[in-house]
């Protein structure tokens, strides 16, 4: 357990370190430059794809759209984290509700089933 939390640890640790130093969370000229940079090296690989696939496969979008999209989709993520955490005492208040009702199930005592009903003899 310790050594799987370690290694997920240097995991994190490491891709933190990498995307730091590539620039992704340096100011937006550093960031457009390494996507400029990505696009360009992933163009031959694209363009050979492209000629096995039997449909048609659209462009990159520029860097306008993509820094559009990743505020809108950072933005989503966190007003969702923040709708959650307001949730979640509701969510756990469930949870509890529905522990609490299955150990109160698990201690009533066992419905007795049809088969064996005593007549009384005559």
């Amino acid at each position: 357990m310790v050594v799987g939390f370690l290694v997920r640890g240097g995991l994190l640790g490491g891709a933190v370190y990498y995307t730091r130093q590539v620039g992704i969370w340096g100011d937006s000229d550093q960031s457009d430059k390494l996507y400029n940079t990505v696009k360009s090296e992933l163009c031959p690989y694209v363009q050979k794809v492209k000629k096995q696939l039997p449909f048609e496969v659209p462009e990159l979008p520029r860097t306008g759209e993509m820094r559009f999209l990743a505020k809108h989709y950072y933005n989503e993520g966190v007003k969702n984290t923040f709708r959650f955490v307001h949730m979640l005492p509701c969510y756990a208040g469930r949870g509890l509700k529905k522990v609490k009702d299955t150990f109160q199930d698990f201690a009533k005592s066992p419905a007795i089933t049809g088969g064996e009903e005593s007549s009384p003899a005559k």
